[in-house]
C-alpha cells in the first residue's frame, strides 16, 4: 500500500514529532524534583546541609575520625531484636562532639561513606546516641525510633558501649528501605585488610 502525504499533513507530522522530542526531557526532569520532593523537610535539610561531605577532607576538617575499618555483613546478622540484612554499611566516620542528649538532623553523629576506586564516596549518615545519654528512652528523628539499645559494634567501638543508631542512607538508594541499617548496594572489598565481615550471631 503506497501512502501519499500532502505537503499539510508532513508539516503536520514534523511538528508532532518536534513536541514529542521536547516533552520527554521535560518529563524526566519532572520526576526528579518529584522523588527529591518525597523526602521530608528534615531529610532535605539534613540532605542539603551535609552535601558539603562529599568532599571526605571537609568531614575532617568539621571533627569527623575516620574508624578505618569497612564494616560489611555479607550474610546479614542480628543482634538482639535489631536484624541487618545482607549488605554493608561501610567506612564510617565519627564525631564524639556530636554526641548528646539532643539529635541534630544537620548533626550527624557518623558520616558514612564507600570505597570505589581511591576515593570515599558519602552514600549515608547515622545518627547514634549512647543509652547512658537517652536516658532509658529510645530517641527519635525523621520520624523514626532509633534501633537498639545494641552492643557496640567492635572493632569500630568497644562492644561495651550500648546504644541506639539509625542509618539514613541519603545518597546511595538502599533496595531495602531508606532506614535499614545495612545496603545490599554498598560493597567493601572482600579482600582488604581494613574490611570487616561481620557473621551471622544472636545475643
Amino acid at each position: 500500500m503506497v501512502f501519499s502525504l500532502t505537503k499539510g499533513r508532513v508539516l503536520f507530522l514534523l511538528l508532532a514529532s518536534a513536541t514529542l522530542l521536547a516533552v520527554v526531557p521535560v518529563k524526566s526532569q519532572a520526576q526528579g524534583k518529584s522523588t527529591e520532593a518525597a523526602l521530608s523537610p528534615d531529610l532535605q535539610a539534613a540532605k542539603a546541609a551535609l552535601a558539603k561531605y562529599s568532599d571526605p577532607l571537609a568531614a575532617i576538617k568539621d571533627g569527623y575520625f575516620s574508624t578505618l575499618a569497612c564494616i560489611d555483613f555479607p550474610k546479614g546478622a542480628t543482634d538482639g531484636t535489631v536484624v541487618y540484612p545482607p549488605g554493608a554499611m561501610g567506612v564510617h566516620l565519627l564525631n564524639p562532639a556530636n554526641i548528646g542528649p539532643k539529635l541534630d538532623p544537620t548533626k550527624p553523629q557518623v558520616i558514612l561513606y564507600e570505597q570505589v576506586g581511591d576515593k570515599l564516596v558519602l552514600t549515608g549518615a547515622e545518627w547514634f546516641m549512647p543509652v547512658q545519654v537517652a536516658g532509658g528512652t529510645a530517641p527519635s528523628i525523621f520520624g523514626q525510633t532509633l534501633l537498639g539499645p545494641m552492643d557496640g559494634h567492635e572493632p569500630i567501638m568497644p562492644a561495651s558501649l550500648r546504644h541506639y543508631d539509625l542509618h539514613v542512607w541519603l545518597w546511595k538508594k538502599n533496595p531495602r528501605g531508606m532506614f535499614t541499617s545495612t545496603n545490599a548496594a554498598v560493597k567493601c572489598n572482600p579482600k582488604a585488610t581494613y574490611t570487616v565481615a561481620v557473621g551471622e550471631h544472636k545475643h
